[in-house]
């Protein structure tokens, strides 16, 4: 049997990078896929792909940041799949960065509802669902940046992504007597769009590499491997924790 048979799944910001890899991944181990990002497009094509590989897929454009948006994937879960078992929010930017004494109000703010508060919205609207199946998996993408690692330029970046293991702390002991387990899951560097805007030269490829004890940066696949690991029963003990699969950033010095 496959890893999510018979699962239900909300993958966020799956119209690229790590999210895209995941949902693939899901629905290849079983899992039904409402996919979530702001490109059309982009979604229409993944939800193409998984289906002509045998799996079952629904997409919905919107934006992460909009508490409606986080209702309705939940209600096209239960609508189109019958309920919700697993939700993987991932979708996020690095938003602004530079000087802390630089960094608009607004910008900082942006940041904070992109990466954060759309993690309160979304597991607002997906705990309930969950609730009514008697368990579930709700897992955040966080980093490593803000928890083991401080890079300059980056304070609401981190601010927001270590925000998210304390909310994943406070939900885990929440809802884990309820059957919920919650997660958050700390990527090092990983080949996506996101990551080449902030490694744009090869000086810059370079010494993002050579943070990791591994010396090069992940692929999305790797990542989703780690996602498909606390979205299933094989991590069925695991709640409240921060996954680094970072390379080996958070304790390489060399």
């Amino acid at each position: 049997m496959n890893a999510l048979s018979n699962k239900v799944a909300i993958v966020t910001g799956a119209s690229s990078g790590i999210g895209y890899a995941t949902a693939k991944l899901f629905a290849r181990e079983g899992a039904k896929v409402v996919v979530g990002a702001r490109r059309q497009p982009e979604l229409s094509a993944l939800v193409e792909v998984i289906i002509d590989a045998g799996g079952e897929a629904v997409a919905l454009a919107g934006d992460i940041k909009d508490e409606a948006f986080a209702k309705a994937l939940v209600e096209l879960a239960t609508e189109r799949f019958g309920g919700l078992d697993v939700a993987f929010n991932n979708a996020g930017a690095i938003g602004a960065m530079g000087a802390t004494p630089d960094v608009s109000l607004a910008a900082w703010e942006d940041t904070l509802r992109t990466n954060l508060t759309s993690a309160f919205l979304g597991a607002k609207y997906q705990l309930p669902a969950m609730l009514d199946r008697g368990c579930g998996s709700l897992i955040f993408t966080s980093t490593f940046v803000g928890h083991t690692v401080g890079l300059p330029g980056m304070a609401a970046y981190a601010a927001s992504k270590a925000g998210l293991i304390g909310l994943t702390q406070v939900l885990a002991a929440e809802f884990g007597a309820k059957g919920i387990r919650v997660n958050a899951l700390l990527p090092g560097g990983t080949d996506t769009p996101m990551g080449r805007a902030f490694a744009d030269t090869p000086d810059a490829v370079a010494f993002v590499r050579g943070l990791h004890a591994l010396k090069r940066m992940a692929a999305p696949d790797e990542i989703a491997r780690s996602a498909l690991y606390l979205a299933s029963d094989a991590s069925s003990f695991t709640t409240g924790a921060a996954l680094l699969a970072d390379g080996g950033v958070s304790i390489s010095r060399v």
